[in-house]
């Protein structure tokens, strides 16, 4: 097959081995064997065999798909993306716009101390037992207090049932020089109800607790030091 291909292809298979070439000067040798076999090479044929030499360009390989003039490979080098979406700041919210570009939106600005506002009004709590707990409702609780029941003999009664009173908590109005420490009490209190909440509670206790302390730091409880 290879002693049918004329001189020219047989030139072109080895100097067009991945691509186009440009141009050089190099010597081929065209080598018969014996036994009429023909093959192209660049050294000297093997001693005992037909050879003929011939001298022609040679090639510098250039990877396909590469511009050879300036004005392909100026078209062929994409300009650089002018458009492209500027890394994103933590905090900030990014939008996709319908070109589908991605920017990136500035957080919201800190609060100011000096336009922070006052905390809300708090109440310090105690019960009947004597435990106090702080609450943002100004409307005690009532609770059930058991009372003792003693018999006609004036001995406690026992097995005979149990009663109790209502009885409200006594709450009062915490002072304004106090409310910050009285608000992270607060804080305190809605993370251990959260923490050791019974699993149905737990979501509900936990955004208690975040609401809490959002109110802290966005009063002037939560103003820099």
């Amino acid at each position: 097959m290879l002693a049918l291909l004329s001189w020219a292809t047989l030139s072109l298979c080895l100097l067009l081995p991945g691509g186009r070439a440009l141009a050089d000067e190099v010597v081929f040798y065209r080598c018969t064997d014996a036994a009429g076999a023909l093959t192209l090479q660049n050294m000297p044929c093997p001693k005992g065999q037909q050879q003929q030499k011939k001298v022609m360009q040679s090639v510098t390989t250039v990877p396909m798909g590469v511009a050879s003039t300036p004005a392909a490979a100026a078209s062929a080098v994409s300009p650089p993306d002018t458009h492209a979406a500027a890394p994103a700041v933590p905090g900030d919210a990014a939008t996709t716009t319908p070109s589908g570009i991605i920017s990136a939106e500035p957080a919201p600005a800190p609060i100011a101390d000096k336009d922070r506002l006052p905390p809300p009004v708090l109440f310090q709590c105690t019960t009947h037992d004597k435990d106090s707990y702080i609450t943002e409702s100004d409307e005690p609780q009532s609770r059930c207090v058991t009372l003792q029941t003693v018999g006609l003999d004036g001995n406690p009664q026992t097995g005979a049932g149990e009663a109790c009173e209502m009885m409200r908590d006594t709450c009062a109005r915490v002072a304004d020089g106090a409310l910050c420490e009285a608000w992270k009490k607060r804080i305190g209190e809605t993370e251990v109800a959260w923490r050791f909440a019974r699993p149905e509670n737990a979501a509900k206790n936990q955004a208690e607790f975040d609401r809490v302390k959002k109110i802290v730091a966005q009063s002037q409880c939560g103003a820099s030091p």
